[in-house]
């Protein structure tokens, strides 16, 4: 079953972002994500996820569009295609993050946090998987401070210790994870005035009026923290399809260093797109039951 947006249209987005050449493993979820946007009669929207401006390069923001074209997807919105809910960059959407942030410090869903990565590294205590952050150890959770702007430390959202998030995957079935226990208070504005992942997703997803989101199945306890953004921001919840991951011969998830399956490199060695969608969907393939 998938979700209706706009006057009951199914919106669906790809979000990569430009650190690096895309994979086989990319380039398959963004597939699936096309497929039920096509399937249903609906809107891909591409949205480019350059807010990390260090490892954001322009040659790779070119690469991702003739890249994922050249493998066969089209989208009806984005940053070369236009559309009603712009900018499609998030380098360009700061006004919009700038607002939630400012909602969830008002709403007290959000904290200074000075800890540092060795701090973190040393307290860390709860178990955690290797694709996700540790546990917050809860250091600065009773700090407060008056701040007219978020840079020069990390905010943190206060998760609600015990309450279990719960949704059901369109691939994966009923989710539930238990906050304080599965993830802990996560960063919502990084120190260097930077809005974190977790935010620019949940905020755009809904600003953009996305019904569903297809992504990888690395992002699933994602999903219970953008759940909780969600409500404290009183932004509508898309439904989630999280596709299987793809691995390399030794079974380690596919990455950007993958230089050899990046898209880029099978155009020059010759691949048609067929032949790149074909080794996609049958070589690496983990589970097909997502079909």
């Amino acid at each position: 079953m998938c979700a209706m947006g706009v006057a009951g249209t199914y919106r669906g987005r790809i979000a990569p972002s430009p650190t690096g050449y895309l994979h086989l493993g990319h380039a398959r979820t963004f597939w699936r994500a096309a497929e039920r946007a096509r399937e249903s009669g609906g809107v891909l929207i591409f949205r480019n996820e350059d807010l990390d401006l260090q490892r954001c390069r322009p040659e790779f923001v070119s690469a991702m569009f003739e890249d994922l074209r050249w493998f066969g997807i089209d989208w009806q919105e984005g940053p070369d295609v236009g559309g009603e809910f712009g900018p499609y960059a998030q380098s360009t959407r700061r006004e919009f993050y700038l607002d939630a942030w400012q909602k969830l410090l008002s709403g007290g869903w959000i904290y200074p946090c000075s800890c540092s990565r060795k701090d973190l590294a040393e307290s860390a205590s709860a178990p955690h998987d290797d694709n996700d952050e540790p546990i917050y150890p809860g250091a600065c959770r009773e700090k407060r401070m008056a701040a007219a702007v978020p840079g020069g430390v990390n905010w943190r959202f206060r998760v609600p210790d015990g309450e279990r998030i719960e949704f059901v995957d369109g691939r994966m079935g009923p989710q539930s994870f238990e906050a304080g226990r599965d993830f802990g208070d996560f960063v919502v504005w990084r120190r260097d005035d930077v809005p974190a992942y977790q935010l620019a997703v949940a905020v755009d997803d809904a600003a953009m009026q996305v019904s569903e989101v297809v992504r990888g199945a690395d992002l699933l306890r994602s999903t219970a923290r953008q759940i909780l953004l969600q409500r404290a921001l009183a932004l509508s919840t898309p439904l989630y399809f999280h596709c299987g991951l793809m691995t390399d011969e030794s079974g380690l998830r596919l990455a950007k260093r993958h230089d050899a399956l990046s898209l880029r490199t099978l155009r020059l060695r010759g691949m048609v797109p067929e032949e790149a969608r074909t080794m996609a969907d049958a070589e690496f393939a983990p589970n097909r039951s997502e079909k």
